[in-house]
């Protein structure tokens, strides 16, 4: 065996047939000094991985300069040198190295001022970035942010991001026009979108994604950012899954719309928002509807702190199942629309924070179901409006009495509901 092994690599020398699957982008001259911009080295490595109908091409660590775009091909991976995702601190450094210290880091200047330009790195069908940082080194920490394109724009089918730190892009991740993404560990600040979800036919996979002001906590940013930022935003997905993601300090932790192509349906668990002006935002869902199991979401800052909002164009179901929801918001959930929003075996804690008789939840149409749930303040509870049709309210436990206001001239269930009091 070891003869053999030996003849088919000189035979393969001889031929000069690529032994390795494997392309240092050093072999294509980039530097990785942090002042050469290698855009054009690094895509010369990916076109040759293509060339070789796929393979990986490697970065080692340094910093790496780019004023221009990639382009990762069909087939090929885009690797650094860290094997799970690194964390690193902005301005407020406490001894962890600087992004530009250790491991592999591509400092991004394309695209600067311009949101529309094309996406920093196009992933491609069965392509992959892994093992990264992206760092952003033009951005300010203590300015109101400078638009730029997406740091990544998923296309084709199969792409993947694994392992990356997003440090501090304007736009993260666009997960769009693609089939069965997968994200997986990522995390950093994304200042204006973390990651946007459209056109997806076939199951797309966001798993263990953590967005947290790590880069900058300056008052000037990080209010700008609470003030505009989504850090999850889902278009048409068909089936799409989201297991054990967090976000803090955004405008809208979870944001659900519909554009031209559709809107959103899918399971999302272990999902969580902190200190977002408001946590859910359902402005459209499809009519197989959202399934959200063991989330926890609090809203404490804003000009109305909300858990859940639902608007007026919502015609999907949305269900919360085993959530809870606290801090001194002004309500747990403002409910419009004609769908259906249903609470089941949840716990509601701190609402009315401003101290205005506003009920933890505030439905104002659609169909209302909450039951066998636990409200920890004795408060107004659950008001109907009147343009809410259907409403089913049972088996809720209080400390006090069930505070209900009912103006809904729709059909309504209410029963059950159990305090430390007669109720």
């Amino acid at each position: 065996m070891p003869i053999f092994g030996c003849v088919v690599g000189l035979f393969s020398c001889l031929i000069g047939l690529q032994v390795s699957d494997t392309f240092d982008v050093r072999g294509y001259g980039a530097k990785g000094d942090g002042k050469t911009d290698d855009t054009a080295a690094v895509q010369r490595a990916l076109d040759a991985a293509a060339a070789h109908h796929g393979g990986t091409v490697y970065l080692p660590v340094g910093s790496y300069r780019f004023l221009g775009t990639l382009n990762v091909p069909n087939a090929v991976t885009l690797a650094g040198s860290w094997q799970s995702v690194p964390a690193h601190n902005g301005i407020r450094d406490t001894g962890l190295p600087k992004p530009t210290d250790d491991g592999t880091t591509l400092l991004i200047e394309a695209g600067k001022g311009t949101e529309t330009a094309p996406p920093f790195i196009t992933l491609n069908t069965n392509s992959t970035l892994k093992g990264v940082v992206l760092f952003y080194p033009l951005q300010n920490p203590k300015e109101i942010p400078v638009p730029y394109p997406y740091a990544i724009a998923m296309r084709g089918k199969n792409p993947a991001v694994l392992d990356v730190e997003l440090l501090n892009p304007y736009n993260g991740i666009d997960a769009s026009n693609n089939e069965r993404h997968l994200i997986r560990n990522v995390q950093g600040q994304p200042l204006r979108r973390g990651i946007y979800v459209d056109f997806i036919a076939d199951i797309g996979r966001i798993e263990n994604v953590h967005f947290n002001p790590w880069w900058s906590l300056n008052d000037k940013l990080f209010t700008w950012q609470k003030e505009h930022g989504e850090a999850f935003i889902f278009g048409r997905s068909d089936w799409q899954y989201v297991l054990n993601t967090f976000c803090f300090g955004y405008n809208v932790g979870y944001r659900f719309i519909e554009t031209k192509t559709g809107s959103c349906n899918g399971n999302f668990l272990g999902i969580g928002a902190d200190d977002c002006y408001t946590a859910v935002q359902v402005d459209q869902c499809a009519p197989f509807g959202l399934l959200i199991t063991n989330g926890e979401f609090t809203a404490f800052h804003g000009p109305n702190p909300t858990m859940v909002g639902v608007g007026p164009k919502n015609s999907g179901s949305v269900r919360f199942m085993n959530c809870a929801f606290w801090g001194p918001c002004s309500q747990v959930a403002q409910i419009q629309g004609e769908g259906t929003v249903g609470f089941n075996g949840c716990t509601f804690v701190q609402w009315d924070g401003l101290n205005k008789r506003t009920p933890a939840i505030d439905a104002l149409g659609g169909t209302v179901l909450v039951k066998d749930c636990e409200f920890r303040e004795d408060k107004l509870h659950v008001r109907l409006g009147k343009d809410v049709k259907r409403a089913i309210i049972s088996d809720n436990l209080t400390p006090g009495s069930f505070h209900i206001e009912n103006r809904s001239a729709g059909k309504s269930a209410i029963s059950n509901n159990l305090g430390s009091e007669k109720s």
